[in-house]
């Protein structure tokens, strides 16, 4: 069965063990270590909105460029790190995406 592609990371999966294989840090993605990893650049993302009103986040962007710029490379950050632990455990992220999605169609239903 043909399963309609939602998200594509094939091309960035592939950039990101070429780039770990150039540094010799196969040996340092582990399962384990990019998990971890993630969870600190997900704390880091984190902190970008720590003690930030939710008009201050709105209108970021315009108003502190330099932290809009941070929250952009902290975005990347997370995305990376959990393309590569996806990678290395040979999750699909596409397939997972898409049944995460059927699932949560059936546990909340459009009313």
């Amino acid at each position: 069965m043909n399963q309609k592609l939602l998200i594509d990371t094939a091309e960035l999966a592939s950039a990101l063990q070429h780039f770990a294989d150039e540094r010799d840090w196969q040996q340092f993605h582990t399962a384990r270590n990019l998990m971890l990893a993630l969870t600190g650049e997900v704390g880091e993302l984190a902190e970008i909105f720590q003690w930030q009103t939710d008009a201050q986040v709105l209108t970021m962007r315009q108003d502190d460029p330099a932290r809009y710029q941070h929250l952009q490379e902290e975005v990347a950050d997370v995305l990376l790190y959990l393309v590569r632990l996806a990678s290395v455990m040979e999750i699909d992220i596409n397939r997972a995406v898409s049944d995460k999605i059927a699932k949560n169609a059936i546990k909340y239903p459009a009313t």
